[in-house]
């Protein structure tokens, strides 16, 4: 809440304008001044410095609410609660959809359709209340520079053809998703930092990061001495302020997420701070001696960060056809698996195939293991020799 503005703590407009010119726009820059330097950059009187320290603090303190109050204020606006991913099945899980007012994260190796999500679920956002959606814009932050115009439109067209029937409404839609390339961690973190007016003026109603590990990774080698120190401080600070922007605007912000390898021998490595996204070499259990290492794939970022984000989804490969969509970590949720296709249409679940029974694996929610393409590819192959397998066996005893 300290990341409020300035502009929206009711101070008059001069003062701010003055507050401005030394480089003091929010209520954190305010607050952090002694009272002799408020005096001094604000021109007025040590009573005067006094009530606007109260004004300012009671705007960007937490407001009490009740429970009661909060199940009022979401059963008298259901829409507002939640984004509809239109996948029936998982929405009905979520109690609804993408939850407003919180941070979902998702996880996948590459090519299970992060991207594709992101992409389908800022079509969802621009849409009519009426039809499920927010009917707001969008921000989407790409530090991979894997946003597609073309495959938004195609998903657009696609999945709701009855109401993009016109190039003017596929027109009308696109304006209202603002994209910004941003390819470091200090360039997402300013761009966040200045969201909230651009949230009020354009009416935003989702934000996207595609994706935070993509830049971390990037610039901190964690076995280099206190890079592990700024990476988490780096991470805190940009949980904090979206948290904020979630929960002061009743909007939904979506950030995807990559993949490590986790090895049961903590000795030398500890669980985020090995490979990149790609390498999948250890998963397999090859180590560089030679010799079999137990590990395997999970979520980047570490466990601080598993406990920054509210609702976690995870996305892997199931076989070489179907993936696997997995809510991994949810306040409102059990833990559950729905089988998934990537279609002109963005994703599409198989409600006809029957679900894998699947266990959450440990306590830990950083350490939930996930499928890559290789360890399906193996599966397959497995399951194609099984049967050849078993019938060899009865002339093999036979002829014991």
């Amino acid at each position: 809440m300290a990341a409020k503005k300035l502009r929206r703590a009711r101070l008059s407009q001069e003062l701010c304008e003055r507050l401005s010119r030394h480089q003091i726009t929010t209520c954190q820059d305010f607050l952090c001044l002694s009272l002799l330097e408020l005096m001094k950059v604000t021109g007025q009187s040590y009573y005067d410095v006094q009530k606007l320290l109260c004004k300012v603090s009671r705007a960007c303190a937490p407001k009490m609410q009740t429970a009661y109050e909060m199940k009022l204020r979401k059963s008298a606006n259901p829409s507002s609660a939640f984004l509809s991913t239109t996948l029936h099945s998982l929405d009905k899980v979520l109690h609804g959809g993408v939850p407003c007012g919180s941070l979902t994260e998702i996880t996948s190796p590459p090519g299970c359709g992060k991207t594709q999500f992101c992409v389908m679920v800022s079509v969802l956002a621009t849409l009519p209340i009426s039809m499920g959606g927010l009917d707001g814009a969008v921000i989407y932050i790409d530090t991979e520079s894997a946003f597609s115009a073309e495959r938004l439109i195609e998903i657009a067209g696609n999945r709701f053809p009855a109401y993009f029937d016109s190039d003017e409404k596929l027109s009308c839609m696109t304006r209202s998703i603002h994209l910004y390339r941003e390819l470091t961690c200090g360039s997402v973190l300013k761009r966040i930092m200045s969201l909230e007016e651009e949230i009020i003026s354009k009416k935003v109603k989702l934000i996207i990061i595609d994706s935070v590990a993509s830049v971390v990774r990037k610039e901190f080698d964690t076995k280099l001495q206190g890079n592990l120190a700024e990476r988490s401080n780096f991470l805190a600070r940009g949980a904090s302020v979206l948290k904020y922007l979630a929960e002061e605007f009743s909007i939904p912000v979506i950030l995807t997420n990559q993949i490590t390898t986790s090895l049961s021998n903590g000795l030398a490595i500890q669980a985020d701070l090995v490979s990149p996204a790609d390498d999948l070499s250890l998963s397999e259990g090859a180590s560089g001696s030679g010799k079999r290492e137990s590990g395997c794939v999970t979520a980047a970022l570490g466990n601080t960060w598993s406990h920054s984000v509210n609702t976690r989804l995870i996305l892997q490969y199931h076989d070489l056809l179907t993936r696997q969509l997995l809510v991994a970590k949810s306040p409102v949720a059990p833990f559950s698996a729905f089988f998934y296709t990537i279609e002109k249409s963005g994703l599409v679940l198989q409600d006809g195939k029957d679900q894998t029974i699947l266990t959450w694996e440990g306590t830990n929610p950083a350490l939930q293991t996930i499928r890559v393409r290789n360890t399906a590819l193996k599966d397959t192959l497995l399951d194609a020799a099984l049967p050849s397998t078993i019938g060899e066996t009865p002339s093999n005893t036979s002829n014991l």
